[in-house]
């Protein structure tokens, strides 16, 4: 039974029909109480009623004699003769015991009240069976109205759990309404506050749904309009091969060709790269690493780059600081700064990369000696596809939105300032590592 309506439905009607048998069982006993008290209170005053009569008039004898009535009236003298009674009885004593008394006389238990006075004794006597059905009419008839009550009541409490549920029913039609397009809030007016909560949750989450699919839709169309240039550059390159008429000028377009087919291959693996590290990709295993290893290793890809511009990367000697996380994707953050630094910078620049521990937060600073990024821009070029309008650099405007993507899943922040080398210095701040920095190292590593 999984339904809330169902289960409040039984809870309900379980407790009402507990309440109503355990009210009506302390009704019955309550009634049954006073029924008996009633009945005494009724004896003795027959009793005494009788005991300031001199004389019992023989209209008044006739009428007590009727069997209908569930008294039996006897009266002796002093010296125990019967002066009257109201109909001869042989299961009743022919002395009485003074006051209320249960009397049991051939199977037979009755009630009896006696007084004594100067002159005579009387006992007024009734049946304890007459009694009980007495007492069990009136204590009836108190706990009917309960038991007549007890089906509205678990009809009204049905409608009731249904007008306390229709909000929930509200949401779940207007959530069922929707369809793979419809990411717009959910209304949240006039809901209970046990509602309120779930609705707000799921509002929070389809607008992380919308943004996480305004983003793949921007990159997409992003990703799109990027390599339409180097296909376009590929379709022309091979014209120009096809039209070549000597060696010189087919070697010409076969190097052209061989450059677009890498920028386009290294816009394809940034692409991909930045689609391993979004938010919401897979979860990847995270152990204890050595940061300054990971960028001495990781400077080994970039050391061609370097030669080719006659720029040099180096690592600077630090302590031996670990960090958690992902090896690959920590590598690939490092290769992104150190080529982002040196495709920015003019040839012959210097490249300086440094492993610090600043309180429990492992640092990676990179600093170069290039034109460096003016304060407001900053921001802008951890944009998708973005490139600043002056240099000659050939880019493709994702390596900063990866290095981006990357400390985020890590828990990192990436921040831009003014270099000591004069250029730019980007400082990743990662989470406190396990492991705390232990002493100097050797020296690093130059290209």
């Amino acid at each position: 039974m999984n339904s809330i309506r169902n289960r409040l439905l039984v809870s309900l009607f379980a407790l009402l029909a507990l309440a109503t048998l355990v009210m009506g069982g302390l009704t019955y006993r309550n009634v049954l109480a006073e029924a008996e008290t009633l009945s005494d209170y009724q004896l003795r005053q027959m009793a005494l009623s009788l005991r300031d009569q001199g004389e019992i008039a023989p209209a008044q004898a006739g009428a007590m004699a009727d069997e209908e009535l569930e008294f039996v009236v006897q009266i002796w003298t002093v010296d125990g003769r019967v002066i009257y009674a109201t109909r001869p009885h042989s299961a009743l004593p022919s002395r009485a015991v003074l006051g209320f008394a249960d009397i049991a006389v051939a199977g037979q238990t009755w009630r009896t009240f006696s007084v004594a006075t100067s002159g005579r004794v009387i006992q007024v006597a009734q049946p304890r069976q007459v009694r009980r059905a007495l007492a069990a009419r009136a204590a009836w008839r108190g706990v009917l109205p309960m038991l007549l009550a007890a089906p509205v009541m678990l009809v009204l409490a049905g409608w009731l759990v249904a007008r306390a549920l229709r909000p929930l029913r509200r949401v779940a039609d207007e959530v069922r309404r929707r369809d793979e397009q419809s990411l717009a809030p959910l209304p949240a007016a006039g809901l209970p506050d046990e509602v309120a909560p779930l609705v707000k949750a799921l509002n929070t989450l389809l607008a992380r749904l919308q943004h996480a699919l305004g983003t793949q839709r921007a990159f997409v169309a992003d990703a799109a309009h990027e390599l339409r240039s180097p296909l376009t550059a590929l379709r022309l390159q091979l014209q120009l091969q096809g039209r070549a008429r000597d060696d010189a000028t087919r070697n010409e377009a076969t190097q052209g060709l061989a450059a677009s087919i890498e920028r386009a291959s290294r816009l394809v693996e940034q692409l991909l790269a930045l689609a391993r590290n979004e938010p919401g990709a897979a979860a990847t295993t995270r152990a204890t690493l050595d940061l300054g290893a990971l960028v001495r290793d990781a400077l080994a890809d970039v050391h061609t780059l370097a030669k080719q511009r006659g720029s040099s990367v180096e690592l600077v000697p630090g302590p031996l600081v670990s960090v958690q996380g992902d090896g690959v994707a920590l590598a690939l953050l490092v290769r992104n700064l150190a080529d982002n630094a040196l495709r920015y910078a003019p040839p012959g620049a210097k490249v300086e990369l440094r492993v610090l521990q600043e309180g429990a937060h492992p640092l990676l600073l990179v600093d170069d000696t290039g034109p460096g990024i003016p304060a407001e821009e900053r921001e802008r070029v951890f944009d998708r596809f973005h490139r600043r309008a002056s240099g000659d650099e050939t880019g493709s405007g994702l390596g900063l939105a990866i290095v981006r993507s990357i400390s985020e899943r890590h828990g990192a922040e990436v921040m831009l300032g003014d270099s000591p080398l004069g250029g730019l210095r980007v400082t990743v701040r990662f989470a406190p590592a396990v492991a705390s920095p232990l002493p100097a190292r050797g020296p690093g590593a130059t290209a």
